[in-house]
């Protein structure tokens, strides 16, 4: 039976980034303090409207530019361990009161990255340790810390992101994208305690990784940038997946 398009509502389509990296051996993320109404103040998830004629991954890697200056994996003149990948997608009724607009977000990861400079609506830019937006709990379950309210949904997207960076690192490649194009194997500890949270047993993390076929790759060199003796510097592999994971511990 045919139907009339103009019968439905029209609406708009967003990206927002979840863009993560560790800073101060701290899982951060990026925000931006918004310049306009609607929730002018706020902090928010960078992102904005996709453009007419734009497809959503272009969307998203002109937004990760934008913001950060970052090129992703797939586009022209792309930064080493700068990864974007489609999270998920956010469409109540009520997420924006301007008017109906779904939210197509996605997830980047890069390493160490330099204070932001701020676009568009927004009014200041900035790195924030995750738990600034989400909030922590201590052993009795009350929380610490208050967190701090995100505009929009965008804590329940920044949640989505965090989980979705915690729970891929258990059997992909993807901490790697936090590192620089070459690191130690202490360097990678250290991605893996930022982004869950807990401290991992040197040794038995070094023999994990060195010890799955296609992770690591030696480089044939070592630093000392880290302190101490030197270490032997490696590169990330070409193995997508371990087999068998990394699990996460429980906290």
């Amino acid at each position: 039976m045919p139907y009339d398009p103009s019968a439905f509502p029209p609406f708009a389509v967003t990206v927002d980034l979840v863009v993560l990296t560790v800073r101060k051996h701290a899982l951060c993320t990026l925000a931006v303090r918004r310049g306009e109404p609607p929730f002018q103040g706020r902090w928010a998830l960078p992102g904005g409207f996709v453009r007419d004629g734009e497809d959503l991954g272009s969307a998203a890697a002109r937004e990760l530019v934008e913001e950060t200056g970052l090129r992703a994996h797939g586009s022209e003149g792309a930064d080493p361990g700068a990864h974007l990948e489609q999270l998920a997608t956010y469409g109540d009724p009520g997420r924006d009161p301007r008017m109906r607009v779904v939210s197509v977000a996605h997830l980047a990861l890069a390493p160490d990255l330099p204070a932001p400079t701020p676009g568009g609506d927004a009014h200041s830019a900035s790195w924030a340790p995750v738990e600034t937006f989400l909030g922590t709990q201590d052993s009795g379950g009350r929380e610490e810390d208050q967190p701090a309210p995100l505009a929009f949904d965008h804590g329940q997207i920044l949640a989505d992101g965090v989980e979705r960076a915690r729970s891929k690192i258990e059997y992909s490649s993807l901490a790697t994208a936090f590192c620089p194009p070459e690191f130690t194997v202490g360097e990678l500890r250290r991605v893996y305690e930022a982004v869950w949270g807990v401290v991992l047993d040197p040794r038995n993390f070094h023999r994990k990784v060195t010890g799955t076929p296609g992770f690591l790759v030696p480089t044939g060199g070592t630093t000392t940038r880290q302190g101490g003796r030197p270490a032997q510097l490696f590169r990330a592999g070409g193995a997508t997946l371990l087999n068998p994971p990394m699990l996460r511990p429980e906290v």
